[in-house]
């Protein structure tokens, strides 16, 4: 409790950027964010770099992923792997308040949060959140849509290897399954708009199976909303 309290307190106080070590700034200063986080054509369905003009990869069209539409901020290099490594393992759930100024400022997603009915988060296992102590994904929702939020609607009813570990084929069989729309809720998200939130995406593989439980619950439309897309 007094730690989530300090970090209420300590994100809204000056204080170093954390990549070009300005004082005073917030955890990432405005001109690091114009230098380092400058759009970039996406495909519209898994957020990877296209050329201009084009809205959707060739894998995206050769088999559609189970979202609407997918947004991403930045591009998880430097110096964005680094500080998104230490918001989720470096126990700094204060710059949830940054990074989702950072993503509420990127083409398009302002629009997709004001016509979302719920803002999910792509949940941890327990083990993991006992681990952790928060779920970053959610510290982001809350910031991006308050109202919107909901820790319990999405749930992840299978534990998994860490994604980082495994190829791309393995990635997709270990998730297979691993998410559910809490069994009692799914009239919440039947016709439903949803935002579902992440820190990074890399494969797609946890984002997609997340999106394939609200499909299957009946959402009428998924937008996947990250700060990261490795590329």
């Amino acid at each position: 409790m007094f730690r989530h309290l300090f970090d209420r307190v300590s994100s809204t106080l000056p204080g170093q950027c954390a990549v070009c070590h300005a004082w005073p700034a917030q955890p990432v200063c405005g001109s690091c964010v114009t230098r380092f986080a400058q759009p970039q054509p996406r495909c519209q369905t898994c957020a990877l770099p296209v050329p201009a003009g084009i809205s959707r990869c060739g894998a995206c069209l050769k088999s559609p992923p189970p979202l609407d539409a997918c947004l991403a901020a930045v591009a998880y290099a430097y110096p964005w792997s680094e500080l998104i490594a230490r918001y989720k393992f470096g126990d700094m759930p204060g710059w949830s308040t940054t990074l989702a100024g950072l993503l509420r400022s990127m083409p398009w997603v302002e629009p997709a949060l004001e016509a979302a009915d719920l803002v999910l988060p792509v949940p941890l296992s327990r083990q993991r959140l006992q681990q952790r102590g928060y779920n970053q994904a959610l510290e982001l929702a809350r910031h991006l849509a308050p109202a919107k939020a909901s820790p319990d609607l999405l749930l992840r009813i299978r534990d998994t290897p860490p994604q980082s570990s495994l190829p791309r084929a393995e990635r997709l069989r270990n998730v297979k399954s691993a998410f559910a729309v809490e069994p009692l809720r799914q009239a919440e998200v039947r016709d439903k708009r949803v935002v579902l939130v992440d820190d990074v995406m890399t494969s797609g593989a946890s984002l997609f199976a997340a999106a394939q439980a609200l499909r299957d619950a009946g959402a009428a439309h998924i937008t996947g909303l990250v700060l990261a897309r490795t590329e």
